[in-house]
């Protein structure tokens, strides 16, 4: 008899979240497998940075539940969600590396702050953790000194020098060269099953992203609009996600921002005592 699947290690809860009056994630459910790796996509704004925020505790959700292995992140008090950052690692979307350090100090920095191992023990962790993106032999460099597919690497090592049960890449793939692309995949897929991690990325790259995920959701308008394995969401039936997946045009996200008909509008804009467009005193 097969054993149940284990819980998943990220959920959120029919979860509300948005600035002011405008609403990013609208009654948001779903669930991180533990173990896999899952992509977040969907069109740009739709909230998916905005999810890993959530997860950190560096957002909090206005209504719902943002539960990380059972924990509802949204009222714990800052030690507490203290606690519970050390068990998650964050690539950012730049690298976000200190421009004052070196390689190897960039990644010896939250061994230093979170731990009380010493220097020589450090030292291993970081080569180890530097060899395993590749990235050894760049130890003494300055992040000036990197290319920007190197410093994600570099950015990637000091992520999981925690080794962290959750790592999350806030778009690993953008504006980096395609052999950087295919490098940063493979990272995540061999690190994620080598090192028993659950990975979350956030991501507009198609074709790596359904090569190397095992868990897909997409995001549109505020909700879930498809989850599941990657052949199910490249097959699904619903408008938004066929055209998001093929790249297409048009569909339901239009080209053109919600606005009057063009009569309507030069109308308007030249009505008597309307105040040319662009003035704003």
């Amino acid at each position: 008899m097969a054993l149940p699947p284990p819980p998943p290690l990220v959920e959120l809860r029919n979860l509300r979240f948005g600035y002011g009056s405008r609403t990013i994630l609208d009654g948001v459910t779903l669930s991180v497998p533990r173990g896999q790796v899952t992509a977040l996509m969907g069109a740009s704004g739709g909230g998916k940075t905005t999810i890993l925020r959530l997860i950190g505790g560096q957002n909090r959700g206005q209504s719902g539940q943002m539960l990380f292995d059972g924990q509802d992140i949204g009222p714990m008090k800052r030690e507490q969600l203290y606690q519970v950052r050390r068990r998650m690692g964050m690539l950012f979307q730049f690298g976000a590396l200190f421009a004052d350090l070196n390689v190897f100090d960039n990644v010896a920095f939250p061994l230093r702050e979170h731990t009380d191992l010493t220097e020589s023990m450090i030292q291993d962790i970081v080569l180890m953790k530097l060899n395993a993106v590749g990235m050894r032999g760049a130890r003494d460099m300055v992040p000036s000194a990197l290319s920007g597919g190197m410093a994600r690497r570099v950015a990637l090592a000091r992520a999981i020098a925690l080794d962290p049960e959750l790592v999350m890449y806030d778009e690993p793939f953008s504006g980096i060269d395609p052999i950087s692309v295919g490098t940063s995949a493979q990272l995540i897929r061999k690190l994620n099953d080598s090192m028993g991690l659950t990975s979350i990325f956030v991501s507009h790259e198609l074709e790596e992203t359904f090569r190397i995920a095992d868990h897909v959701i997409i995001l549109a308008n505020g909700k879930v609009a498809a989850q599941g394995a990657p052949a199910q969401v490249l097959h699904s039936t619903d408008p938004l996600v066929y055209q998001y997946v093929n790249a297409l045009a048009e569909g339901p996200v239009r080209f053109h921002y919600p606005a009057l008909g063009m009569e309507e509008d030069f109308d308007l804009c030249t009505a008597p005592g309307k105040k040319p467009l662009g003035v704003s005193i």
